[in-house]
């Protein structure tokens, strides 16, 4: 079924009025004069969909994920041609690792001048070509207006459909320009594939023949219904349940269930009892390096415990693991179907779930650290802001504190909370905040960067102003973690080559200044008691925030300290020698 042809329109309105029809009410991008009849159209419909000038295209196109990660359905990024199509590659590959759906818009140069090299010219088929190890899983352009509905329709069903991703469509700027009275096509939604009954029935005679079974959750395509059912399938089999990389609210973290995140700095006692596992039910998870641990808490491609892959993407089932069941289901369906499995009435490893739970709090306790303690400062996070508050980070060993010590509510309790890249991608959190505070100004959004991280895109605090957020219910706070040093880096750099320093230091500004010149609230915090009286009034400022915290960079994660590092490696090298 399609809607009513209307009178004839310039192609650029007939865009936007497609995105509209797919549910769209915000569109991130930089403005370019390849797509001027498409913003016409974003002014023509100004009451049903809005057009957010960034700063810089990977701040938008990073906007773009995170609404796709907020919402479950594409998030659209608008940019042009050339550099502006380049910039916003690192939002598109960081949607393609997190299995995000996601569009982005290219302008393209007209028609007529194709294959000269035109001014910004860029083969988009060549440069973000679709592949397992691409950026898109499909690039698409469009010459005939009166096929953009047919091709806007594919690019939302490709994003949504199997593993979800991101899209690309190219829209030449003479098409854009061109008159047509094609019809609009209805919403997309994704078909669901369900796992097969026969699967169903051998995973419960695995999960009988267990003594210490493990589930992993992790991936896109939750949501509230799936993971409600998730969370009654571990209660009904008592099972131990860890998060994968990045995907910490897929579960209640405060259930007697919950184990842990299973990603960068894992819990020893965590990797341990992965490893111990006779049985692993991996639901959702791609299963990749950074959950993993490097191939190694799974090995690969034969893992020496018995694993369940159940994922909605084929292509993705048996790429890296010979699983010993594979399953092909979307995350909707799957977590529903394992829930209708009747467990027996008595089951071997309550203790060993329990005693998961117990070290996941154990784990949560660490020794004080003078003069700013980074797990402070979580938990002080923790106990003041509002339970439904979005949490962003972009990458970093900063990021490590909030990954321990901060505990998620559960997707079906507060909705998305952690919006971060599985991808690794520095100066994500910015802009993530940014947009999730447009989208949802009743929640309160909390970023937390590194210095070298914030540098990335920070300067899409002119956005936030510009845009008001932060100005309504819910409070918009960036705290910046300073300390003068490219971390992760550091730390590498320490392990491998002790006392050999290069590239990793870093010259920072002011950072309250700096946020105060964008417009917004500032404080400085070098000590830990005064961070929860400054994140105290950030809360109530009704203006966006920023807190500037001075660390010591000997304080490199929140298991070691660049000393303890160094004289590890040393001892290393002096045992080699």
């Amino acid at each position: 079924m399609t809607t009513v042809p209307t009178a004839s329109r310039l192609a650029g309105h007939l865009l936007v009025e497609a995105l509209i029809a797919q549910g769209v009410t915000t569109v991130f991008g930089v403005p370019g004069e390849s797509y001027l009849a498409a913003l016409d159209g974003f002014h023509e419909h100004r009451d049903r969909i809005r057009f957010v000038a960034c700063r810089q295209e990977g701040g938008a196109a990073f906007m773009a994920e995170a609404q796709g990660k907020l919402s479950g359905r594409p998030g659209v990024c608008f940019v042009t041609r050339g550099p502006g199509a380049t910039n916003a590659g690192i939002g598109l590959h960081t949607a393609f690792q997190d299995s995000t759906p996601m569009v982005l818009l290219i302008g393209q140069v007209a028609s007529d001048q194709r294959d000269r090299e035109a001014f910004q010219e860029l083969d988009y088929r060549q440069v973000f070509g679709p592949g397992t190890l691409g950026f898109a899983k499909w690039v698409g352009e469009v010459h005939d207006p009166a096929r953009l509905p047919e091709y806007v329709a594919r690019a939302f069903h490709t994003a949504l459909q199997g593993r979800p991703g991101p899209v690309v469509l190219v829209l030449p700027e003479d098409m854009l320009g061109a008159a047509t009275d094609a019809p609009v096509l209805p919403r997309v939604e994704p078909a669901l594939a369900w796992p097969a009954p026969g699967a169903l029935r051998e995973l419960r005679t695995m999960l009988l023949a267990a003594q210490r079974p493990f589930v992993i959750v992790g991936g896109s395509g939750w949501d509230v219904s799936a993971c409600a059912a998730m969370q009654r399938f571990a209660e009904a089999w008592r099972l131990p349940v860890g998060c994968a990389f990045r995907f910490q609210d897929l579960f209640d973290n405060r259930h007697p269930h919950y184990a842990g995140d299973v990603g960068i700095g894992i819990n020893p006692k965590l990797a341990q009892r992965i490893e111990a596992a006779d049985l692993v039910i991996a639901v959702g998870a791609r299963l990749g390096e950074m959950t993993t641990g490097g191939y190694t808490l799974l090995r690969a491609p034969r893992p020496a415990q018995k694993l369940v892959h159940i994922h909605a993407g084929a292509e993705e089932l048996g790429r890296v693991y010979a699983a010993d069941l594979m399953l092909q289901a979307a995350m909707a369906c799957a977590a529903k179907a394992l829930e209708t499995l009747a467990p027996p009435p008595e089951l071997a490893w309550s203790a060993w779930t329990a005693q998961a739970h117990a070290d996941y709090l154990a784990n949560a306790e660490a020794a004080p650290v003078e003069p700013l303690d980074m797990a402070e400062v979580v938990k002080a996070i923790q106990r003041l802001a509002p339970a439904d508050s979005v949490l962003t980070n972009g990458a970093g060993n900063f990021s490590g504190w909030l990954h321990r010590y901060y505990r998620y509510p559960g997707l079906q309790h507060a909705g998305r909370t952690q919006l971060a890249p599985t991808s690794g991608a520095m100066g994500y959190g910015v802009p993530a905040a940014v947009a999730a505070s447009l989208l949802y100004p009743e929640r309160t959004v909390i970023n937390i960067a590194g210095d070298g991280d914030f540098l990335m895109t920070g300067q899409e605090l002119a956005t936030a102003t510009g845009c008001g957020a932060g100005t309504a219910a819910g409070a918009l706070i960036v705290i910046v973690v300073d300390n003068g040093t490219y971390g992760t880096i550091r730390m590498h750099q320490e392990r491998e080559y002790p006392g050999r320093v290069s590239g990793s230091d870093l010259y920072n500004p002011d950072f309250a200044a700096l946020a105060r010149a964008y417009g917004w609230g500032a404080s400085v915090v070098d000590a830990t008691a005064q961070f929860e009286p400054a994140f105290a009034a950030a809360l109530v400022s009704k203006r966006p925030t920023l807190i500037h915290l001075k660390l010591d960079a000997d304080v490199s994660t929140s298991r070691a300290t660049l000393t303890a590092i160094r004289r590890v490696a040393r001892d290393r090298l002096r045992r080699a020698t």
